[in-house]
């Protein structure tokens, strides 16, 4: 009996990792926030999730119930660290074998991470300095593990790493931190990890309103607004994520791949630019873009993996446009409606 349950454990692992359906999984998530106290519990988040047939997901920190929750979904993962964990992530290999053996190991054949966060949106930060040692050791803290499966170590930055994004040919990291993200890249290169940026449109055309217009924001161009040499650009979307692999390109990461940890529109707290209307508008756009594994304008034919921010409005995060990022309100009806095509 002994035997047979193990032959069976060693089979369903099999399945886990080698099941077609699981390697054919769509390239569109979305981002599991839990600012807020009135959220539902995990449980049911992930069985809304799957009556959905989203089954990519974005956790900023290894919340315990999430995981639980997780565990047998389908559901890949990525896992984030707490900000405020970085400096002593960086300092102690043996914090970050902990850190893994907390909240991996326990979890790693039942549910599949696709990667491993160290930090969101740090850099340029006072916690800049800690992410590219951070990364290295739980990077050395997988590898130690023995997981069934490998899993890249990356970090996820907002476009603030950009000193230059416009016109996209010509973008480049900031030269104040330009030691930090090239180092952070050529780890990326040599370990075959990709790039986790965050592409907010929104943000750029509230803050250059003149300049960038909403159509173009919105996916609705039907005109080149920008062009850039040869190429040709009618979203602000793809020229982001192509000034990211410009600026990859010249710090030594001409193979690492882009993956756009965050991107979505708010429904309210903006006059008529942070509208449900607006933000059905753009997410059902980034889907239908995404899914047609059309590329960018520099790199064609190349799918490109992102996740829609975010599943719930979050009363606990600033007031604002910042409460408002949700596709659903806490009680699970929707704010608008968003057909996944995974």
């Amino acid at each position: 009996m002994a035997q047979l349950c193990y032959f069976i454990t060693v089979v369903s692992l099999l399945l886990f990792l080698q099941s077609d359906s699981y390697a054919e999984a769509g390239t569109i998530g979305v981002n599991y926030g839990r600012l807020g106290d009135n959220l539902p519990p995990s449980t049911q988040v992930v069985a809304l999730l799957k009556s959905r047939n989203i089954n990519r997901l974005r956790l900023f920190d290894p919340n315990l119930d999430a995981l639980e929750a997780l565990q047998g979904s389908g559901i890949e993962v990525v896992l984030g660290t707490l900000n405020q964990d970085l400096p002593q992530l960086a300092a102690d290999l043996s914090f970050a074998r902990s850190w893994v053996s907390t909240n991996v190991i326990p979890y790693s054949q039942t549910v599949r991470f696709r990667y491993i966060s160290a930090g969101n949106e740090v850099i340029p930060g006072n916690l800049a300095a800690y992410v590219f040692p951070a990364m290295q050791n739980l990077d050395q803290a997988l590898r130690d593990a023995q997981l069934p499966y490998s899993i890249p170590v990356s970090t996820s930055v907002s476009t603030a790493v950009l000193g230059t994004s416009y016109p996209p040919s010509q973008g480049e990291f900031s030269m104040d931190i330009d030691p930090i993200m090239r180092s952070i890249t050529k780890f990326l290169a040599a370990n075959g990890s990709p790039f986790l940026v965050n592409v907010y449109p929104y943000f750029s055309y509230i803050n250059d309103p003149v300049n960038v217009p909403l159509d173009y924001a919105l996916f609705n161009s039907s005109r080149v607004v920008v062009r850039d040499g040869e190429l040709e650009y009618k979203n602000l979307f793809d020229a982001i994520t192509d000034a990211t692999y410009t600026a990859l390109e010249k710090a030594g990461g001409a193979s690492v791949k882009v993956v756009v940890t965050e991107s979505g529109w708010p429904s309210n707290e903006n006059g008529q630019i942070a509208t449900i209307e607006n933000a059905r508008m753009y997410n059902n756009n980034l889907v239908a873009h995404l899914s047609g594994a059309k590329g960018t304008p520099k790199k064609p034919g190349e799918s490109i993996e992102a996740y829609v921010f975010a599943i719930f409005n979050e009363d606990l995060k600033p007031r604002g446009t910042e409460q408002n990022f949700g596709l659903y309100y806490p009680n699970m009806t929707e704010v608008y409606h968003v057909e996944f095509i995974n």
